[in-house]
């Protein structure tokens, strides 16, 4: 009878395991593969936080369009806390120092660069203009190492370096069905990315946007674990106790 309930156990073991097609991401096939998507530039949105910084042969001329001096030593202090941010309005527009409303939404970060370049131009000969978005941050959530939100230094983030950020799936995630829940046009869309399979890498979320949630379900193995609580040893416990007594009667 004992070994007849340890058969059991070791085959329960053995059915939840799971298969190198379940873990391994982008399995490969027969077949040539080739990238088809092509990522959107990210654009500047209503809620950003912008960080700009001016600079120009004559430092002097830059004090009233960065509010503070950037420079320290002869050097930028770009980690400096005191640079001013610009918080992008609904409409798009950031209020710039001499300037005044300058339209950024809808543009990319290299466009808004351009725009601010031309416009500080009117003042200062050759300027050089520095944009750094301040908010630009995903969420990774689940089966993951470490489950957080990330702030991310540039505007360009892939699904693998966010879950990278996160310390990678554990082996208790679903990897063929990822959410990433992403917000467009006012509206909560949700997307499902089967890291095992090379096409992943042409998905539309395959590079995250601003705000996005990336959330990795878990397995079967792990949802049942779950089950098995601080009442476990007391299951324990009484099935132990069952098999004595059969044990007994059978002798």
């Amino acid at each position: 009878m004992r070994l007849l309930f340890g058969f059991f156990i070791v085959l329960s073991l053995f059915s939840s395991c799971a298969s190198r097609k379940d873990v391994v991401y982008f399995q490969q096939d027969s077949t040539d593969y080739n990238l088809a998507y092509q990522a959107k530039p990210f654009k500047i949105q209503s809620g950003d936080i912008l960080t700009v910084s001016i600079t120009a042969d004559d430092i002097r001329a830059t004090e009233p369009f960065n509010q503070v001096n950037i420079y320290q030593s002869g050097t930028i202090q770009n980690t400096n806390p005191f640079i001013p941010t610009y918080t992008v309005d609904e409409n798009g527009f950031i209020d710039f120092p001499k300037i005044g409303k300058v339209l950024v939404g809808g543009k990319t970060r290299p466009e808004a660069i351009e725009l601010l370049k031309s416009e500080v131009g009117k003042f200062i000969l050759n300027p050089g203009v520095n944009i750094t978005i301040r908010n630009f941050r995903i969420t990774v959530l689940g089966e993951v190492l470490k489950p957080g939100t990330f702030v991310i230094e540039n505007d360009r983030v892939s699904i693998l370096e966010a879950l990278g950020l996160a310390g990678d799936l554990t082996i208790n995630g679903v990897r063929k069905n990822v959410l990433v829940v992403r917000e467009e046009n006012n509206v909560k869309k949700e997307y499902r990315v089967d890291l095992t399979n090379r096409e992943s890498l042409n998905s539309p979320v395959y590079f995250l946007k601003q705000n996005d949630i990336v959330y990795v379900e878990p397995n079967g193995a792990k949802i049942q674990s779950s089950k098995y609580t601080q009442n476990t040893s007391i299951f324990v416990s009484i099935a132990g106790l069952i098999i004595t007594i059969i044990a007994v009667i059978v002798k």
